[in-house]
């Protein structure tokens, strides 16, 4: 064979090479393209939390969400976690059924303490947390346990759910959600201010040794009574920008509250027993005209702090709209 037909020959073969590489790493690489959205894969992503970017798994197994409102926005956007984390003195009464209802395992833990042990023998393969407020140093324990996102959110709502919705590609489903809270809330502000118009009300907390009052412009809860329900707060405290600030009983004649919701604060190891007996007896509250017409209303910390969520604000709502609408 002459050299000019061997180089030929060569070229011929080079050429066939590529094409039947190109062959073989096409399925490879639709494969690959496609086991992105299947459940069985096992991708990893990154993602930004308030600590940084951490890498996650695409599709994790074994989840444990470290906030029971975390895992109820979740919930009803469609993805369920496999474990949540609560403290049950704290939780309103629906929500530990509802976790029941989905396959939920609750893991019991104290409040404020963080049992790292515990944490490990669940072996997560991914943990969800509030990221607002969180120490750095427990974030780095915890993530050295298993990948984990702090959320750059607080508690709420409106604040965390859309976040949540970002990492799950759950948009569509958050917005639906929100939506139909927000309808609900609609017919009740409507309803309330048709049954009471302008009169005022005072959330009152009681502590173990101290009485509070929430203020207007002062958070989750501020904006579902006074701005979500359109509740009016009594004049005097309508400039309040604190969350729960302390007041002395000497002052209840100038407050001259329409109507109370009156919260025994409840969290573990902890008992306003006392201090509300003593507020009952106080000749200053009961000369009060809320008190003397019936328009004292309990008031579960479970049910306004800890429940607050698609489910537990919309059972609320029924709640204030029953004391307030005859």
């Amino acid at each position: 064979m002459s050299k000019r037909a061997m180089i030929r020959l060569g070229t011929v073969l080079l050429a066939f090479t590529f094409v039947l590489a190109a062959c073989t790493n096409a399925p490879k690489q639709k494969e690959a393209a496609s086991s992105i959205g299947n459940p069985e894969s096992s991708g990893t992503r990154v993602v930004k939390d308030a600590f940084g970017d951490v890498t996650i798994p695409s599709h994790p197994k074994n989840m444990l969400v470290m906030s029971s409102k975390y895992a109820e926005y979740l919930i009803e956007m469609g993805i369920t976690p496999q474990m949540v984390s609560f403290v049950p003195e704290i939780e309103p009464a629906y929500r530990l059924p509802y976790f029941e209802k989905h396959g939920v395992k609750m893991i019991q833990e104290q409040q404020y303490q963080m049992n790292y042990e515990k944490l490990l023998h669940l072996s997560p393969d991914l943990i969800i947390t509030q990221g607002d407020g969180m120490d750095a140093q427990v974030y780095e324990k915890v993530s050295r346990i298993a990948p984990t996102i702090a959320l750059q959110a607080g508690s709420g709502m409106y604040d965390a759910m859309p976040k949540l919705a970002d990492l799950f590609d759950k948009k569509t489903e958050s917005e639906k959600v929100l939506a139909e809270f927000g309808e609900k809330a609609t017919r009740a502000r409507e309803k309330i201010h048709q049954a009471i118009g302008n009169k005022t009300v005072l959330i009152l907390r009681v502590d173990p040794k101290q009485y509070r009052y929430l203020g207007s412009q002062a958070g989750e809860s501020s904006e579902f009574f006074y701005k979500t329900l359109g509740l009016t707060i009594p004049e005097i405290f309508k400039d309040s920008k604190d969350w729960f600030t302390p007041f002395s009983l000497e002052i209840l004649p100038e407050i001259k509250p329409d109507f109370v919701f009156l919260e025994k604060r409840m969290i573990q190891n902890y008992n306003s027993a006392d201090s509300l007996k003593s507020l009952e007896e106080n000749p200053l509250w009961k000369n009060m005209d809320a008190v003397k017409n019936n328009h004292v209303f309990p008031l579960k910390t479970s049910d306004f702090v800890e429940g607050e969520g698609p489910i537990g604000s919309s059972l609320l709502i029924d709640y204030v709209v029953e004391k307030l609408v005859p």
